[in-house]
């Protein structure tokens, strides 16, 4: 009896990442050497944005994606906080809106001009204040527009309307301690929170509750992550009381036990999970890591499935991860990471090999768009909505076009109209009409997906009997000069 392991199949099993060259990094920016678990960096398909070293203040560096290459010392600043910037990110449904949250105990939202700064903006759109605190935390409502979170070291939890500077909810009594981290759920409807408390609770913003909670769900002392995945499942990264780092994933139904419980290493930089909602793959880097884990959830045990590593030789300080919608689907990109060094962003790509040029289907299914599902006001009355998805095979290019094959000379010779010269009778072999040539194109030979493929025949089909027409009108002409030279008429 034979016995021969079986290796899960999944199509993501040999994505493999990829460093771009060195001219295509982002060089000589003086990344931020604040003290906090933040990635630093938030990246849109128009700008990236990084937390820098700034005197007297707190600022960030905005770059659009193509101005790669050394950066100049005095390129200008979003430098209008008192206070080191803790946390930086985009708006969703706007590529030219950031949030930033400081030392300061303040929230600030800026509008980033179209081909980016030209000089150092210090005056914000909105200046939100209500933390006595630091704020550490900020993250937009996935759905709803204008709607901010943010989270500080005083413990308390804001829902902000960002286009009237208001305080939606204020939830001050659920966290005895400092928040390590907010995620929303895939409608924004409810939120997961990881405190220093080592619990992970399940909040409902709007009436203000605690709707689930697991008290210790990681038992290690360092601070943990916990993020919503599509399902309503939750995902979390924290370290044992050997301080041995782990990944979890928990059914909110059910906190008492975990799904899913992953030992990685020991080391003690904290564990930011990155969350593809379209592929269900975790990609988890390690603050100080020179590493990016990757990892898919399924719904079979032992659901969290280990993918492979991308190492590197240098440790990253923070990490930028880009929305679907900017990612290049012509070379099957599911991922890129923009990892910060000390003085340098450098874009890390994810790719599936393929084989094929066509549109992949399977890896980009309908993704959130940068529509707005509802505004403010409508969440704020008890509506939830799900993003509002949009398709990426608009953004695909083919690679090469595929030739339609026809052998032309031959359908010249069979395509001589019958009424071309009176000296040419019907039963003669070359009266071939227009119609009987038509026939050889074969339009079943061309295999295709669908209507594009049909369009792109019916488009070279109807050239060629445009060029077919032009011709017998040429050949006629010179059957009528050919005529009078005979006739003595020239």
């Amino acid at each position: 009896m034979s016995f021969r392991k079986v290796v899960r199949q999944s199509k993501f099993r040999h994505v493999f990442g990829q460093p771009v060259k060195n001219d295509q990094c982002y060089d000589d920016i003086r990344v931020s050497r604040v003290t906090w678990d933040s990635t630093f960096c938030t990246v849109n398909p128009k700008f990236v944005a990084v937390i820098v070293e700034a005197s007297g203040g707190g600022a960030f560096m905005v770059l659009p994606l193509h101005k790669t290459g050394r950066i100049d010392k005095s390129y200008p600043t979003v430098c209008g906080h008192t206070g080191p910037v803790l946390d930086i990110e985009w708006c969703p449904h706007n590529d030219h809106i950031i949030a930033s949250g400081s030392e300061d105990c303040t929230i600030m939202v800026w509008q980033i001009p179209e081909n980016g700064l030209t000089q150092p903006l210090t005056e914000p759109v909105v200046v939100l204040e209500g933390h006595s605190k630091r704020v550490g935390i900020i993250t937009w409502h996935p759905t709803a527009r204008n709607v901010l979170l943010s989270a500080g070291c005083d413990n308390v939890v804001i829902v902000w309307n960002v286009g009237t500077t208001e305080e939606l909810y204020r939830l001050d009594d659920l966290h005895p301690d400092i928040i390590y981290n907010v995620s929303w759920n895939h409608d924004g409807s409810l939120f997961c929170s990881a405190c220093k408390d080592k619990s992970v609770r399940i909040i409902d913003p709007r009436r203000g509750q605690v709707v689930a909670e697991k008290e210790k769900a990681h038992e290690g002392a360092r601070p943990m992550r916990a993020i919503f995945l599509a399902d309503g499942k939750i995902f979390t990264t924290g370290f044992s009381r050997m301080s041995e780092r782990q990944l979890a994933l928990w059914d909110p139904e059910y906190l008492e036990e975990p799904m899913a419980l992953q030992e990685l290493d020991s080391s003690n930089g904290t564990l930011l999970p990155f969350y593809d909602p379209d592929t269900n793959v975790v990609y988890v880097c390690g603050k100080g890591d020179s590493s990016i884990r990757y990892f898919e959830i399924t719904a079979e045990a032992p659901y969290i499935h280990f993918l492979n590593t991308f190492t590197s030789k240098e440790p990253q300080r923070g990490m930028g991860w880009m929305p679907k919608r900017g990612l290049d689907v012509n070379k099957c990109e599911i991922a890129r990471f923009y990892k910060l060094h000390e003085r340098k962003c450098e874009p890390i790509i994810m790719t599936v090999p393929r084989k094929s040029d066509l549109f992949q289907d399977d890896l980009y299914p309908d993704t959130a768009g940068p529509e707005a599902a509802m505004e403010a006001e409508e969440w704020v009355a008890g509506k939830t909505a799900a993003p509002i998805l949009i398709s990426l095979r608009e953004a695909y290019v083919p690679t090469k076009q595929r030739d339609f094959k026809v052998n032309r000379r031959s359908l010249l010779q069979e395509s001589r109209p019958v009424s071309a010269s009176p000296g040419l009778s019907a039963t003669h072999p070359s009266a071939t009409s227009q119609s009987a040539a038509t026939p050889a194109i074969n339009t079943g030979t061309v295999s295709g997906d669908g209507g594009q493929v049909a369009e792109e025949v019916l488009s070279e089909v109807a050239s060629l009997r445009a060029l077919v027409a032009a011709q017998g009108e040429r050949i006629r002409r010179l059957e009528e000069q050919m005529s009078r030279i005979e006739n003595g008429n020239v």
